[in-house]
């Protein structure tokens, strides 16, 4: 029997894990509903199957990252870990209530470390593992610009003379793009909370070592395929429409180079932030074929919400730490 509070602390993880997809649906389907590849209902539920699936395929590097890699064994609790989720929980509704394409990852980090350091100090932060998260979050969407903007600028090199018949094909291969983006984006998002959970089980002492359970992964995938089918709108139009008008060209480069990045950090171990990695890709697109076409101005903005996010859910986390604290 599982004791009243582990099963709380369950549902704030789907909890969180369903904000996510909703949050981050716009990630995958933005670009296909803007050059009007797939409309809005088919994209979002190809999108969410696809979200399901991905996190049986490509292993547990990051969820393992997650759970052992960044704070230190004295602060596995229950305290710690629901204080994160509930950072990431109350910044990723604030940013979707905006229309800001937030970072969930960057969300949860900053709720962890921040709910870590409250309650044990500096010391039980592992350096060399939140390392390698925080280079992972930094370097990946300068990946996803520069892969953008190279694959772009040879589609239209190539493109030269060619009748506008060739965007059919940018139309119609955007049904493999977004189907691999919803695989890469489901094994990235979901491994984060399959990570926590697993996390939450040893603190319980439900399992006495770090192993990711195959129901875990199950209802991992779940939650997440289920907000992702519900769509945050606010933010696919942000994304869809606010950087330039997107063409089939553009969305077949973006999520190509997307995917590349985030698979590809998912193999490694590396929990990067897909809203970052693809909002960065659709940026680099643009910027090949004509740097003024893109709204500068939203990006800053975006970039800046970016950069609020890790020290704003480093105080949430800190401050529900001390809320659970005394109530538990």
């Amino acid at each position: 029997m599982l004791e009243p509070l582990l099963i709380i602390f369950i549902a704030i993880a789907l909890l969180y894990d369903f904000l996510t997809g909703i949050q981050n649906s716009a990630n995958v389907v933005a670009t296909v509903i803007a050059s009007k590849a797939l409309s809005p209902r088919v994209a979002l539920t190809i999108s969410s199957l696809a979200n399901f699936i991905g996190p049986f395929l490509f292993g547990v590097a990051i969820a393992e990252t997650i759970g052992t890699d960044v704070v230190s064994e004295e602060a596995v609790t229950v305290p710690t870990a629901m204080a994160a989720l509930l950072a990431a929980i109350l910044w990723n509704i604030i940013t979707w209530w905006f229309g800001i394409p937030s970072s969930s990852s960057h969300a949860f980090i900053g709720g962890f470390v921040g709910s870590a350091v409250m309650g044990y100090g500096l010391n039980a932060i592992q350096v060399p593992g939140l390392t390698r998260v925080l280079l992972a979050l930094l370097i990946s969407p300068f990946l996803g610009f520069g892969f953008a903007y190279i694959l772009m600028a040879l589609f239209l090199w190539l493109g030269r003379g060619l009748s506008p018949k060739v965007n059919q094909l940018f139309l119609k291969g955007q049904w493999i793009t977004m189907i691999s983006l919803g695989l890469s984006h489901g094994t990235n998002n979901a491994q984060k909370v399959m990570g926590i959970l697993t996390f939450g089980l040893v603190a319980f002492g439900v399992i006495s070592e770090f192993v990711v359970l195959d129901w875990v992964t199950l209802i991992s995938a779940g939650a997440l395929a289920l907000g992702t089918a519900f769509g945050g709108w606010r933010v696919i139009r942000t994304m869809g429409a606010g950087f330039y008008r997107i063409r089939a060209v553009h969305a077949f480069s973006s999520q190509v180079s997307s995917t590349a990045v985030i698979l590809g950090a998912a193999l490694l171990g590396g929990p990067v932030s897909t809203t970052q990695v693809i909002s960065s890709s659709i940026v680099g697109a643009g910027s090949a074929e004509r740097i003024n076409m893109v709204r500068w101005g939203l990006a800053t903005e975006i970039a800046m919400a970016w950069l609020i996010t890790l020290p704003a859910t480093f105080l949430l986390g800190a401050i529900f730490y001390v809320i659970l604290v005394a109530i538990l």
